[in-house]
């Protein structure tokens, strides 16, 4: 079996269009083809928001409090405490947080100072302290994150969700990446549909000037009708002597979605209709432009979500345009309050205003970044820092049926290992599909000889982080 498109997969699609393709018959055909698909049960959601933080936060100093390391602090850890999946040998020592952690809501959820605005919401939060990863190494762990795999060369979770369901909304892809300029580790593979048809790649949308490139029409449209129906004779010309036309089918499938976004996108993305009090709220009238530029991205992705886009990631920018945001190597307080002050603002308002508008219960807000770090350092100074570390870190879940005010799992008394309930990221991709009404172990699509699926052979629905 190889998923919900099973039928769009085994019947040769060329003899129908060759028969059928008049003006833009192939090109509506192909569209229709990825257009919404049913669920393999009844869904309690339908969209995620992906708010990736690129680089790895420290959970230690985010929503993972751990007193003894402030009681310890410059003591070396010793040989017990090395591990191979993180930076580290005996003679690091400790480093407790610069930051107070303080119970929020009336959950009593422990969020740091870091995090001010995200601590207003800590009611909608759930927190998983007992992610572990595989490799202490940014591109293969950001690959594992997006892809379910270390080596990438498969697809993208956000492509998986968008083969699986389609679009809610024709005009619009079902998979968007609100890209801050800045491709993180692992590239483009992050995002892209690997083996599956070239239609379900992300849509990348750049922050500042033309949204997409090429999306205003530059030809009057009698034109550009022309223009794309020769396009469709060449390509079904093409197609007819290679064996296998997904490719050529998906790039057709891009057109048609390229056609139709040309008034779609410019009015999504325009944020002017939106009232003064949503910009504050985001961060849109902010004196740093990396935050304006992240506000901006962010209120897109409530925009697209509530116009039907499935699956929506927004990227976080790097400020020094060199290194990931949050790899804090050193300068842990300044550079982690930076990039604090740079998105946790916007996510907090997304929350809020998605809850407010009745879209959260339809949407799954992901928080995560792709490792966390160390909790000891080589040497303890003003400007220390932390380094990878993949033996257990925090993300969290807001809205689409996840239960809110609540923590699972558990690291050691330093934040150095889980000692409860350890997650893989299979877990939390199987959760989410099993939200949006996908059985993991079903959305599969045959390629090189066997069905292939996001969560590989791995994966628990994890019905502990869901409501009922």
């Amino acid at each position: 079996m190889i998923g919900p498109r099973t039928t769009y997969q085994r019947i040769t699609r060329r003899s129908w269009l060759q028969s059928s393709s008049v003006g833009f018959g192939w090109l509506a055909f192909a569209g229709l083809a990825h257009a919404e698909q049913k669920p393999h049960f009844s869904p309690r959601t339908k969209n995620v928001i992906f708010c990736f933080m690129d680089g790895g936060p420290s959970h230690v100093d985010t929503f993972d409090p751990k007193p003894m390391l402030t009681k310890h602090q410059g003591v070396k850890i010793g040989e017990a405490a090395v591990s191979t999946r993180s930076q580290s040998d005996a003679n690091r020592v400790w480093l407790g947080s610069p930051w107070e952690f303080r119970q929020r809501g009336q959950s009593g959820l422990w969020v740091s100072d870091l995090f001010p605005r995200i601590s207003e919401v800590a009611d909608r939060l759930c927190v998983v302290r007992s992610m572990v990863g595989e490799l202490p190494l940014h591109g293969q762990q950001n690959l594992l994150l997006h892809t379910g795999r270390i080596l990438g060369q498969a697809p993208s979770f956000g492509a998986w969700v968008n083969y699986g369901l389609g679009s809610e909304n024709q005009q619009l892809p079902g998979y968007v990446v609100l890209n801050n300029d800045w491709v993180p580790n692992g590239g483009l593979e992050n995002f892209g549909s690997a083996y599956l048809p070239a239609s379900h790649q992300a849509t990348m949308i750049r922050p500042a000037g033309v949204p997409v490139n090429h999306i205003v029409p530059t030809l009057p449209p009698n034109t550009q009708r022309r223009l794309l129906k020769l396009l469709d004779e060449q390509d079904k010309t093409f197609s007819e002597s290679v064996s296998d036309a997904n490719a050529i089918e998906g790039a057709i499938a891009n057109y048609e979605t390229a056609y139709r976004m040309q008034s779609a996108i410019p009015d999504v993305t325009d944020l002017s209709s939106e009232p003064l009090y949503i910009h504050k709220l985001y961060g849109l009238d902010s004196s740093d432009e990396h935050q304006r530029l992240y506000a901006t991205q962010t209120l897109r992705a409530r925009r697209l979500v509530e116009a039907g886009v499935r699956f929506v990631e927004i990227t976080c920018p790097s400020f020094d345009g060199n290194n990931s945001p949050w790899d804090q190597h050193g300068q842990l307080k300044s550079l982690h309050e930076k990039n604090a002050r740079i998105t946790e603002q916007s996510v907090a308002a997304l929350i809020i205003d998605l809850e407010q508008r009745g879209l959260l219960d339809d949407t799954i807000v992901l928080w995560a970044g792709e490792m966390g770090r160390t909790p000891h350092t080589p040497v303890v100074n003003e400007g220390c820092g932390r380094d990878h570390h993949v033996n257990g870190y925090t993300l969290f879940m807001a809205g689409g049926g996840f239960r809110g005010g609540i923590t699972f799992g558990e690291t050691d008394e330093f934040g150095n290992s889980v000692v409860a309930q350890p997650l893989d990221i299979h877990d939390i991709h199987a959760t989410i599909l099993h939200q949006l009404g996908i059985d993991h172990q079903r959305l599969t699509f045959r390629h090189g000889g066997r069905d292939h699926r996001l969560t590989d052979v791995y994966g628990r629905v994890m019905k502990e982080l869901l409501d009922g």
